[in-house]
């Protein structure tokens, strides 16, 4: 049985990303699934990896870590899905920017019937990201009354944390590129949002925070950011390095005078029982209502170069960018 995929021979562009017309079905495991693809989501970690300067693969490969889609088989030694089911998934084992992808039982989750398949497509990397950098990394800190600042706002990772820090009852404050992402993250609850664009915008959040700082920070572009942090967060507060593109040079003096922690994160590095307990907020969430995935926008599989091409060079995020698998 032969499938539609996008495949990649070797690492470079956006041009080497080829949609190839008879690739073969993956044939899931004892402990997996095998989904039919109708979404997939496009991370920026999708174009570092293609470039071969990031997490190298061996090639040929399937790009893609994240989607959703409708459950076609399952393993034999698997029991919370069977086939039909509405699912989103991630960390899959053969690459979800294709028709069918096979996944372990415990990387998939039922998908909420008021959510689109596309939706769930934005769920994966970006929801359980916010979820274990608030939620485990900052954990002391995330706590009813408390602030957060959200560097990145309007992108997927920055929507999901703020939905899911205002769920929590803390104060979020938001940084955006754009009047549309500000806008956007106002919508989903944050008490204000600055265009980190504009001359003197730390000032003004300073001024709108009465003085004091942020308990947790999290930074989706630590190479820009992380020296400013480090004067804007709260004394005992936290920094979650969640995005980083190249170096930054901090003073220690700062971590030393308001003993604060700056950590970095890696979703792949989540135990066990961090995924059980991510797991449990994402049903609590769509119980809930308050996951609400915001699409940018979607491309065909034919047009996954130009998706590519489009994440990196956007200057303000607004969501999550989907490839739709026509099947």
């Amino acid at each position: 049985m032969a499938m539609r995929a996008i495949r990649v021979k070797q690492f470079g562009g956006p041009e080497v990303l080829q949609l190839e017309e008879s690739v073969a079905v993956p044939i899931p495991s004892d402990t997996q699934v095998l989904v039919q693809v109708r979404a997939a989501g496009i991370n920026p970690v999708d174009t570092y990896i293609r470039s071969g300067t990031y997490q190298m693969t061996n090639l040929p490969y399937t790009p893609g870590r994240d989607g959703a889609g409708i459950i076609k088989k399952v393993g034999s030694k698997t029991t919370k899905f069977k086939p039909g089911d509405r699912v989103y998934f991630l960390f899959n084992a053969s690459g979800s920017y294709a028709q069918y992808v096979a996944v372990e039982e415990g990387m998939v989750g039922h998908l909420a019937d008021y959510l689109t398949l596309e939706q769930g497509a934005a769920i994966g990397i970006p929801y359980y990201t916010a979820f274990r950098a608030l939620s485990i990394k900052a954990r002391d800190k995330f706590k009813a009354g408390n602030t957060v600042l959200v560097h990145g706002a309007s992108g997927a990772v920055g929507l999901a944390s703020v939905q899911f820090a205002v769920s929590r009852g803390l104060t979020v404050y938001g940084t955006a590129g754009s009047q549309e992402g500000i806008h956007l993250v106002l919508e989903h609850g944050a008490t204000a949002v600055y265009n980190h664009r504009d001359e003197g915008y730390i000032d003004k959040m300073k001024a709108a925070m009465n003085g004091s700082g942020p308990d947790i920070i999290v930074e989706m572009l630590a190479n820009v950011n992380l020296a400013t942090d480090m004067t804007l967060v709260n004394r005992n507060g936290i920094i979650v390095v969640v995005g980083c593109r190249g170096n930054v040079e901090v003073n220690p003096r700062l971590a030393m005078q308001k003993e604060f922690i700056v950590t970095g994160f890696a979703l792949p590095n989540a135990a066990q029982g961090e995924w059980t307990e991510m797991h449990e907020l994402m049903a609590e969430g769509m119980q809930q209502q308050w996951v609400q995935p915001h699409i940018s926008k979607i491309y065909p599989m034919h047009e996954a170069t130009q998706a590519h091409e489009n994440i990196i060079k956007t200057k303000a995020a607004l969501g999550k960018i989907i490839l739709k698998v026509e099947n």
